[in-house]
């Protein structure tokens, strides 16, 4: 029996081939055009710097607070770290309205796996996840940091906008990410805990609200331990030095 035209991949009426290894398994259709139309939207964006530390038995992530929307400063008081697991929590740096999606979609996700495993997700999987979520298509443009303690320790996992992940002892995201890296170059330490790993992070978001417009009005701060999420805010970064 022949296969139907139509099951095949072959347009039915010209015998057209160039879709029949697409879309992928689980990819928004239109994927392409989808992040075409993304790097060019007018929409709320966190130009953003964030920072992701590894603190021992803890991590250490820090932002700043404000978004734009093209040369306009749209909000001073955004808050760019969620927490979206037990002992878990993600910055956002890149379009407000992705990223916004992307915590729920993360949050609702360690809930369910919870409830059906007896167990939290591990970071290592949570990662995954988060990869697999943003090489969907469904969530451009994001590039957050991953922080979080599981029963192997603290991770810190950087994410780009295409789904790659690696695990890093520290790593930097969003359009002020080149000042703040020079800062956390010179100062991390393995062996520094958490209240060094704070200032170490509140060093680099100051650095880049120096010299990156779209970063500034604040520092978020959460500090994430084997006992859960602790975010704060703080307009005064210099009150924190």
């Amino acid at each position: 029996m022949r296969t139907p035209a139509h099951q095949s991949g072959l347009d039915p009426l010209t015998g057209d081939q160039s879709d029949v290894f697409g879309p992928e398994l689980g990819e928004f259709p239109d994927a392409d055009q989808r992040r075409a139309q993304a790097s060019t939207d007018e929409g709320m964006k966190t130009g953003t710097t964030t920072v992701g530390i590894n603190a021992g038995d803890a991590v250490v992530l820090a932002t700043d607070m404000r978004a734009s929307m093209g040369n306009m400063v749209s909000s001073k008081d955004v808050q760019k770290v969620e927490q979206i697991h037990p002992t878990g929590a993600l910055t956002i740096a890149g379009s407000v309205s992705a990223a916004q999606s992307l915590i729920e979609t993360l949050k609702a996700e360690s809930n369910l796996f919870g409830v059906r495993r007896g167990k939290q997700m591990s970071m290592q999987a949570l990662s995954t996840l988060t990869g697999n979520l943003l090489r969907s298509g469904a969530f451009y443009i994001v590039s957050p940091i991953l922080g979080g303690v599981d029963d192997t320790g603290p991770h810190v996992y950087s994410i780009d906008a295409l789904g790659g992940t690696t695990e890093e002892q520290y790593a930097v995201s969003g359009s002020g990410s080149q000042f703040a890296l020079g800062v956390l170059e010179q100062e991390f330490e393995d062996d520094m805990g958490v209240e060094a790993a704070k200032t170490v992070a509140t060093k680099c978001i100051k650095s880049a609200m120096e010299r990156d417009t779209a970063s500034g009005n604040g520092i978020n701060i959460a500090v994430v331990t084997e006992d859960g999420v602790d975010i704060t805010n703080e307009k005064d970064i210099d009150s924190l030095l």
